[in-house]
């Protein structure tokens, strides 16, 4: 078992199950009573289990030698990645005193809600906005998603690099599946920083800011019931 896939079966024990009300209400009454805070549960555990599928059904591509699929979910997680760095980034900026609570509410609502596809819904937040917030927090993550990006279209890398090789003395164009050949030596390493870096954002960040936010609603609770307005 290799680290990757070691890091993937111990987060498969760890997925929670569900989130009972009224256990987050027994926690902080007061700071619960809002549905941010609610949202911001959801949010958090939902992108671990999509991140930890992405990833196994990544890697599994990866194992059975199916690089572009490998890719191309792996271009999925870091857009989960970003997702809930961005959610921390917003609730830090609450504390900071950059956002308004109740615009963070709404924000919160659209990371939950977001969509394309139903006017019904809130229209979602482009991803790669989210993820240019994130590359504020991890130089670099922007720059490894437009390579997964250039995988999964049918442009030069998404058709050239990966199905042909030209030998311009013979004058020939030879055609295979060159995914594994020209990419699969460096997929590991980024699972790895995808795995490391959510668990980070997750574990620790996350862990972290909820008491402050807690803490903080508690604390604003008059002001934010005098100013909210009647969906927050």
């Amino acid at each position: 078992m290799d680290v990757v896939e070691e890091n993937l079966a111990n987060w498969g024990g760890s997925l929670f199950q569900s989130i009972p009300l009224a256990g987050l209400i027994s926690r902080n009454a007061i700071a619960y009573k809002w549905k941010s805070l609610y949202r911001v549960w959801m949010l958090r555990e939902l992108t671990l289990w999509r991140e930890h599928d992405v990833l196994v059904q990544s890697y599994a591509l990866y194992k059975q030698g199916h690089g572009l699929g490998a890719r191309t979910l792996l271009r999925s997680g870091l857009e989960t990645l970003a997702t809930l760095t961005f959610l921390n980034m917003l609730m830090q900026d609450v504390l900071d005193g950059k956002v308004d609570f109740h615009t963070f509410s709404e924000k919160t609502a659209v990371l939950l809600l977001g969509s394309r596809n139903n006017d019904a819904m809130p229209v979602a937040i482009n991803i790669l906005t989210v993820l240019g917030k994130c590359d504020k927090r991890y130089p670099g993550i922007m720059k490894l998603y437009t390579g997964l990006s250039e995988s999964t279209h049918p442009n030069y890398e998404g058709l050239m690099c990966g199905y042909s090789k030209t030998d311009y003395d013979e004058y020939e164009t030879t055609f295979s599946n060159l995914w594994m050949e020209n990419l699969g030596g460096r997929h590991l390493d980024e699972m790895m920083f995808c795995i490391e870096t959510f668990y980070h954002e997750y574990n620790t960040v996350w862990s972290e800011l909820i008491v402050k936010l807690e803490e903080w609603v508690e604390a604003n609770d008059a002001d934010l019931e005098r100013t909210k307005p009647n969906s927050a």
